[in-house]
């Protein structure tokens, strides 16, 4: 998962368009960028789509359903699991405990539906509220659904009372520094993939490339986009490059061919276990992303 779009889930021509932007996952949205009174509607537009699209696409089909307070989950789930989605985006999510509900609400409807048990993922955003920061080291061992965790600054902004949540020259403050942070390390922990928030100028280009480059040095394995023309470059900076591939494959076999011992030499630089790991996740990466 190296880009993930999201699509509102009311607009067929959107959602097309959507659909033929090259994201790794495409986010069929019922939540923030759908009217309260479009609802209904956007969950009968959507599973159609997603119904005509899931043969035809190479795209992991997710759906960001309206998180659990809201009432409408179990309706989203109700219209949406039909169509068989790959996952499930959990907006909101406050703790572990909330994907281990979702995860037991999904069960049903997979029952319901005749679909294999435990197929439909779960990707939570873990902070939305100030309760989810506090709460990231619990999401480790709760579902074997957790294909990874994501984060949001909007909703943490509201939820705290923040009036912005970067400064004069475009850095996060030091609160959505820190949920940016924990979000790394609640997927390290819970040995998933770390996504990174969206950009919300895509106009800017420069400034995306450059957030993009540096979530990819920061351990974050994707990125979230609000338009198609961020997708390539998300691909492109978290596909692992040539150089890179190269001397992680080095790196393996040079441990491989000693044996497995604690540190090996190549050109005249030491490496150890933490970088044998290192270099095992960017090969796995790269085999993801076709490289």
């Amino acid at each position: 998962m190296r880009s993930l779009l999201f699509v509102p889930g009311d607009s067929e021509r959107k959602l097309e368009k959507g659909f033929g932007a090259g994201a790794d996952v495409v986010i069929v949205d019922l939540e923030d960028s759908v009217a309260a009174a479009n609802k209904s509607a956007a969950r009968d537009v959507a599973a159609r789509f997603i119904s005509s699209q899931k043969q035809q696409t190479s795209s992991a089909i997710y759906v960001r359903v309206n998180d659990l307070s809201t009432g409408f989950t179990d309706a989203d789930l109700a219209a949406l699991v039909p169509a068989k989605p790959d996952g499930i985006m959990l907006p909101k999510s406050n703790s572990g405990q909330d994907v281990q509900q979702l995860a037991a609400k999904l069960r049903v409807h997979e029952a319901e539906n005749g679909l294999p048990d435990g197929g439909i993922k779960i990707l939570p955003i873990i902070t939305e509220t100030a309760t989810g920061v506090l709460a990231a080291a619990s999401y480790a061992g709760t579902s074997a659904r957790l294909a990874g965790v994501t984060w949001g600054a909007e909703d943490l902004s509201a939820a705290i009372g923040a009036r912005a949540t970067r400064d004069e020259s475009g850095c996060y403050t030091d609160v959505f520094r820190l949920a940016r942070a924990m979000t790394i390390l609640a997927a390290g922990a819970a040995e998933v993939a770390a996504i990174d928030t969206v950009f919300p100028d895509f106009r800017d280009m420069a400034a995306f490339e450059k957030e993009c480059r540096e979530a990819e040095r920061d351990g974050f394995t994707g990125k979230m986009a609000i338009h198609p023309a961020q997708v390539p470059v998300i691909n492109a900076a978290f596909t692992p490059s040539a150089e890179t591939v190269g001397l992680s494959q080095a790196i393996v076999d040079a441990f491989a061919a000693a044996g497995n011992p604690g540190v090996v030499g190549i050109g005249g630089k030491m490496y150890d276990r933490p970088h044998l790991r290192l270099a095992e996740r960017l090969l796995a990466r790269a085999r993801a992303a076709g490289v």
